[in-house]
């Protein structure tokens, strides 16, 4: 196991819903890494909301939440599990 495996979660706010297909590709391509996600449509507002639970490196995870905020009409956030590897070995 690698030593820089981080668990996060990337929360995607989507304002425009043709930005769906290129959100899609993108989480594809990191299919191996993600635990799982949900998504939550809110027509009363036209948007969309997306969370995405991940295990990968850090690096991986902030590539991945860097490319989803370069759609354009795509907000995302992301937060890291303050748990270490000590944590989970133990």
């Amino acid at each position: 196991m690698e030593d820089n495996l981080r668990v996060a979660l990337v929360s995607i706010v989507v304002e425009d819903p043709e930005a769906a297909e290129r959100i899609n590709t993108v989480l594809h391509g990191y299919s191996p890494y993600i635990i799982g996600r949900m998504g939550i449509p809110y027509p009363k507002r036209g948007i969309a909301l997306i969370s995405v639970a991940l295990d990968a490196p850090a690096n991986v995870i902030s590539a991945l939440s860097g490319k989803l905020g370069m759609i354009p009409g795509v907000s995302t956030k992301t937060i890291f599990s303050k748990l270490g590897k000590e944590a989970r070995e133990g």
